[in-house]
């Protein structure tokens, strides 16, 4: 009879990375990262399944839609949550470390696109692989979290898609807001740029608000009527991350242009 083996903290990380970029609905034993990760630790597709959704039960976004998870949890699982789960910066270098550890491997190999290769070793070097490991992460978590579409015009086609900050990256918190999913929406690239420059906003009824600057700008009849259709229309909520209420009162107050 095989001995049953307690997950590590090691472990623990890479089933908390994985479950920020898998929807909650598709956490299960056929799906290939989660089987990929399975073998990558040497553990069976169901257990790595059954970690992810005993994380899941410390999710507050899916309790407040009484998705709960698993209730299983060891002492470690709720430690690892509220230890990442505003920072996916770190979870991601944390996690992309311990892979590149097993695979006998480095970050920079895994993720080409980081483009740190070419950066010196040292100190620099680690802050610029971090920082581009939250921003990679990041835009990786938001699309997913919004079924990879935008959360206004529903446009799924990822090269038009941006992982729009709602507080800005420039005076976010850099360990509990600039790579926190809920500080994310996924957004088309106009309306990315209307939202980064205070043309739009959400309400904390989720709600698009056009400022009287996108109403009183010139522009053809059809972008008019485009702009219009989507104003005090509800967004397309995320799967889970659901946007902070405290970042769209920042963004309403402070960039917002009324």
């Amino acid at each position: 009879m095989a001995v049953r083996r307690n997950w590590s903290r090691e472990e623990t990380i890479l089933a908390m990375d994985l479950y920020t970029r898998v929807p909650f609905a598709k956490i299960g034993k056929s799906n290939p990262d989660i089987i990929e990760l399975a073998k990558l630790i040497g553990r069976t597709p169901d257990s790595v399944a059954l970690k992810m959704s005993n994380l899941a039960h410390f999710d507050p976004k899916l309790r407040a839609r009484n998705v709960s998870g698993m209730s299983h949890a060891s002492k470690l699982d709720p430690q690892i949550y509220e230890e990442f789960a505003s920072n996916i910066g770190e979870l991601a270098f944390q996690a992309q470390s311990i892979i590149a550890q097993i695979k006998h491997s480095s970050v920079e190999e895994m993720i080409p696109e980081l483009e740190v290769s070419d950066i010196p070793v040292g100190e620099y070097r680690e802050q610029q692989t971090k920082a581009r490991i939250g921003q990679y992460f990041f835009r990786m978590s938001v699309l997913v979290a919004y079924g990879n579409a935008c959360c206004v015009t529903g446009l799924n086609n990822r090269e038009l898609l941006v992982a729009s900050h709602i507080k800005p990256w420039r005076v976010s918190d850099a360990a509990t807001e600039r790579t926190n999913p809920s500080n994310g929406l996924c957004l088309n690239s106009l309306h990315d740029k209307a939202f980064d420059k205070g043309l739009i906003t959400i309400d904390k009824e989720y709600r698009i608000i056009n400022s009287k600057f996108i109403k009183d700008a010139s522009m053809d009849d059809k972008t008019r009527e485009w702009f219009d259709y989507y104003d005090h229309k509800e967004i397309v909520l995320p799967d889970k991350y659901l946007p902070g209420k405290d970042f769209i009162e920042y963004h309403n107050d402070v960039i917002f242009q009324g």
